[in-house]
């Protein structure tokens, strides 16, 4: 079916389907409403289990995105992948290179040549799948429930448009990702080299140059080691508990009648579930916050799991499930790579728990650990904060993009915004 007969179609009156989710329903629509179904087929995947994969450079997709890896693909990309079925959430998937996919999840093939794979991507991960599920205990997606979804369909040329300017946000999104993890691994492997493998104090007694480290810096590290409760550390170095360096405050959960949607008061943070890879999401604020965090402090997950680390971005309202530390001199980045550092013993206390871990602000500050020379804890943290500081700064460029690419879509179908007006603005953001 081409562009025009659909239109057709549409006009005639006869299209019955289900509004699509995360548009209102006074939305006036520059393009027509068409039938999912009309648009694209749902293909079940083929199962393929781990035993039977041979390694290889293929993507194995399932419900909840990319499980894996194979020798040989099932589909020929590009294309997309729909979850099916499962409790958590379901993955909508782009894939550049041929692909496989399992029997938990869909692939996409269109049924008219009037159809931008990487339009129909953006608009229904826009969309979202998982209120469309059915079931309890193994709630899953059926094709007749996403054929009876209506879409929003531009002509070709304007779909190809649209997923461009997303396409060139998710780039530069991507390419912020990499950068961070990369400035991160170089902090981390800094961290490690001084504190944990004492990479200085061992080129010293070997008489070897030290890589990378200036005479004032070499200074600070001894040209010996002496025995400790903990093993060798280095010389002038001691053992003690967390209690020594940090200032360690636990979260209180506040009346669940405080917390709220609507941005009043401070972002409250629980535990994993508000947890990201470094930052956490707010989900929800508090308007009578009771324990606080501050920019800059580590977040540690106390309860059920024990032992997850983030970073407040911005001050903060933390419950029972969290507690903040900050090094009592203010070092922001040894806080948090050491924490990080801690997490063999953050994993006994996990291990302890009957119905599930946890650990009291008693079993926090008893934790032990090595207490280098302030000196030496206020060089690193000269060396580390400007590496950690950019990563925060793409990090808040990141929630702008994804800001301005998950507002874009509704506006453009809408007609609220031209194409060719977002596309200079879209530039002058990259």
């Amino acid at each position: 079916m081409n562009v025009r007969e659909l239109i057709e179609f549409v006009n005639s009156g006869n299209v019955v389907g289900t509004f699509p989710r995360g548009f209102s329903q006074n939305t006036v629509f520059k393009y027509p409403l068409v039938r999912a179904d009309s648009l694209v087929t749902l293909n079940y995947g083929k199962g393929l289990v781990e035993k039977n994969r041979i390694s290889g450079d293929i993507p194995v997709y399932g419900t909840n995105g990319r499980c894996g890896w194979h020798n040989e693909g099932l589909v020929k990309g590009p294309g997309v992948i729909l979850g099916r079925k499962g409790m958590g959430p379901l993955g909508v998937e782009w894939c550049e290179s041929d692909f496989w996919v399992i029997d938990t999840a869909y692939y996409v093939t269109p049924n008219t040549p009037s159809l931008d794979l990487k339009f129909f991507y953006y608009l229904t991960k826009y969309i979202g799948l998982n209120h469309l599920k059915d079931g309890t205990s193994n709630p899953s997606l059926s094709r007749d429930t996403f054929s009876a979804q209506l879409l929003p369909f531009p002509p070709i040329n304007k779909q190809k448009a649209i997923a461009q300017i997303l396409s060139s946000l998710d780039d530069k999104i991507e390419l912020n990702q990499q950068m961070n993890q990369t400035l991160e691994a170089i902090t981390r492997a800094l961290f490690k080299s001084w504190f944990v493998d004492f990479d200085p104090v061992r080129a010293k007694m070997d008489d070897q140059q030290l890589i990378g480290i200036d005479a004032e810096t070499a200074a600070l590290f001894p040209a010996e080691f002496e025995s400790s409760v903990l093993g060798e550390i280095p010389k002038g170095w001691r053992v003690g508990v967390v209690e020594d360096e940090f200032q360690i405050t636990m979260g209180q959960s506040p009346s669940s009648s405080t917390y709220n949607q609507d941005k009043k008061g401070l972002p409250f943070y629980q535990g994993r579930k508000d947890f990201g890879s470094r930052y956490p999401s707010v989900r929800v604020y508090c308007n009578a916050p009771t324990r606080f965090a501050n920019a800059g402090d580590t977040l540690i997950s106390v309860r059920a799991p024990v032992g997850d680390i983030n970073l407040a971005s911005e001050q903060c309202c933390i419950g029972r499930g969290v507690a903040a530390a900050r090094h009592k001199d203010g070092s922001r980045s040894y806080t948090y790579y050491t924490m990080q550092g801690l997490n063999e013993h953050f994993a006994r206390f996990e291990a302890k728990g009957t119905i599930f871990g946890s650990m009291s602000k008693k079993d926090f500050l008893s934790i032990p650990c090595i207490v280098p020379s302030v000196a030496t804890i206020r060089r690193f943290e000269q060396l580390a904060f400007p590496l950690d500081q950019c990563v925060e700064n793409q990090a808040q460029q990141i929630l702008t993009l994804l800001s301005i690419r998950d507002t874009l879509l509704p506006a453009l179908l809408a007609g609220k915004t031209l194409v060719k007006d977002i596309q200079s603005f879209v530039e002058s953001q990259l």
